[in-house]
């Protein structure tokens, strides 16, 4: 269990899952996100076995898939820590999400079916719900569900790749965002103004919100950077 402000955190994964290894990174992942562990910091193994409640094996397993995004590093003599992002490393990752995150809604208002289309819908309802609701990790899974399914509809499957990278990194970012609770109800809003452009089919005004979400988002969490 970690407690964030005045909200508590169960980590531990459950069993049933169909894929237990993904659970558990995601479980590291949203750890890492809600600042239980922070940039720079140890990640023992016999920790995340407690927290996660799985076996040492699978802990290893999703430790190095985190590596491979850049999420955590292994040193020498000192085992897993987060990885530590500087405010240079941070605006390099919010440009290049930019660049991405905008294509991907201007392929989507040109690419996706109409299925696809009522499942970004439905996707944003999730979000707009779990908003409401204050539980950061459901906030978390439903803007991360939102974004699977806007890439589904851009068609561009490298696209989805190359961003699921970027935002593997992003999420010690998002830690920082997680600082300012009013930038919940902004990220709402422009991706809602993001929706309505895809359902217009514009492809140029879909990006420019995208670019302009993101955007916001760097805003928050650079000036996290400050406060250091």
């Amino acid at each position: 269990m970690s407690t964030t402000g005045e909200q508590t955190y169960d980590f531990r994964v459950d069993r049933p899952a169909a894929t237990l290894r993904h659970s558990v990174t995601e479980s590291i992942r949203n750890a890492i996100a809600l600042g239980r562990f922070s940039s720079g910091d140890r990640m023992p193994e016999r920790d995340l076995c407690e927290m996660t409640g799985v076996s040492r094996t699978l802990v290893r397993e999703a430790l190095r898939q985190l590596e491979s995004e850049g999420l955590v590093e292994v040193i020498p003599h000192k085992g897993p820590v987060v990885a530590v992002i500087t405010a240079h490393q941070a605006v390099g990752i919010y440009q290049l999400r930019e660049v991405l995150e905008g294509l991907a809604a201007e392929l989507f208002a040109t690419n996706a079916s109409p299925e696809e289309r009522q499942a970004l819908r439905e996707a944003l309802d999730a979000v707009r719900q779990a908003y409401q609701g204050g539980d950061v990790i459901s906030r978390l899974a439903a803007k991360n569900r939102f974004y699977d399914c806007l890439i589904k509809g851009t068609g561009n499957e490298a696209l989805g790749g190359a961003l699921h990278m970027v935002n593997a990194r992003a999420m010690i970012l998002r830690g920082r965002s997680l600082q300012m609770p009013s930038r919940w109800k902004d990220s709402l809003s422009e991706l809602e103004s993001i929706l309505e452009a895809l359902d217009e089919q514009n492809p140029e005004e879909a990006r420019a919100r995208a670019v302009y979400h993101v955007r916001q988002a760097a805003k928050t969490a650079l000036m996290s950077y400050d406060r250091v």
